[in-house]
């Protein structure tokens, strides 16, 4: 038989109306109150009717979370911090997919501002404009998306990013590739912009291609283009490209780190088991959706300076640099050698074909 309501506030000794209360608004219970009314209701196992509590309050109980590509792990990891932040602040959590698609990723959000009471939006590919409408729907929090006016949990890729060319540049390297991701990704431009600063810093030679898909394929292709350009590393847009790169590598007979160096960018659980190892930048990814939920409850809550419109601030977390098994010293003549590009903070573009 389900526990209800009555039968919680007979055993914490309260009124249901203070049950209720310890659940939708519990600033206003004495904390003695309110922990012994939630020890009740652990231990009759009672879990409060979300439905019958919006219609009193106004609020669902629920955060949207909408991400651009589930089958990339890169987004799991958000969501599980995310989920767990959520859960301990008595939220239940909402997760879409856009697919990559602008259109999709802003009409799933309007259609979860009318199920939640706030929505977090992962790596945005929907316009600037098409964001600050929204916000002016419904609490939002971007992740990996900077927008004036709008609350974001940001993680420091261009830092990252110059982390992994010292890196390279203290290995002895001097002629390096990027095979970039989407051209209209925040976070592509955020890795280019510290790309650019530490091949400048160092005086060394990029080449750049793409823009490719952010995936394994992608990584495949990029790979075909680098061999016979004459550079002894190569910097990936994230893992999944990466570990295109190296499967590339290896069945053309390329050796990885003898012959060629390969960056990745995010630290995903299959960087670590790869064979080798992968050099790459950890990405907080779980300490992002966490963030991003403490964010939105602020936002929610007033805690951040009032209303639900007022003015966001961004949260930047650290990256970090994790050198493993496909970083090496280049070799004293490059496999690749025969470009005939002048070094020396050189940058070149090569687009796809």
């Amino acid at each position: 038989m389900r526990t209800k309501i009555h039968d919680v506030a007979r055993s914490a000794r309260v009124s249901p109306t203070t049950v209720s209360r310890a659940f939708v608004r519990p600033a206003l219970l004495r904390a003695d109150t309110l922990e012994r009314v939630l020890a009740a209701a652990k231990a009759l196992d009672y879990h409060p009717n979300r439905a019958a509590s919006s219609l009193s309050t106004g609020k669902t109980g629920n955060i949207g979370i909408v991400v651009p590509d589930l089958s990339n792990p890169f987004y799991p990891a958000i969501v599980r911090g995310a989920q767990l932040r959520a859960h301990q602040a008595g939220y239940a959590v909402l997760l879409v997919d856009s697919d990559e698609d602008p259109d999709a990723e802003s009409s799933l959000t309007h259609t979860l501002a009318k199920q939640a009471d706030g929505v977090i939006v992962c790596a945005p590919f929907a316009s600037d404009s098409q964001l600050r409408r929204l916000a002016q729907k419904t609490a939002i929090v971007l992740v990996n998306r900077r927008l004036g006016g709008v609350a974001a949990v940001l993680m420091d890729v261009a830092h990252g990013m110059r982390q992994a060319v010292s890196h390279l540049h203290a290995l002895g390297h001097r002629r390096c590739a990027y095979l970039g991701g989407p051209r209209a990704s925040w976070s592509n431009r955020e890795r280019l912009r510290g790309l650019h600063a530490g091949i400048r810093a160092k005086g060394m030679t990029l080449l750049e291609f793409g823009p490719f898909e952010p995936k394994f394929d992608g990584g495949l292709e990029g790979a075909e283009r680098v061999i016979g350009s004459g550079v002894t590393a190569v910097i990936a847009y994230n893992d999944l490209m990466a570990l295109g790169v190296l499967s590339h590598f290896a069945s053309s007979g390329v050796c990885v780190p003898r012959e060629i160096s390969v960056v990745g960018f995010d630290d995903l659980l299959f960087a670590s088991m790869s064979a080798p190892p992968l050099t790459t930048v950890s990405m907080p990814m779980e300490a992002a959706g966490r963030a991003a939920v403490e964010l939105l409850l602020a936002r929610l809550t007033g805690d951040d300076g009032g209303a639900v419109n007022a003015t966001p601030s961004d949260l930047e977390l650290a990256t970090q640099l994790i050198a493993r098994g496909t970083t090496a010293p280049p070799p004293a003549i490059s496999s690749f050698a025969g470009c005939g590009a002048r070094e020396g903070a050189a940058i070149s573009r090569t687009p796809a074909e």
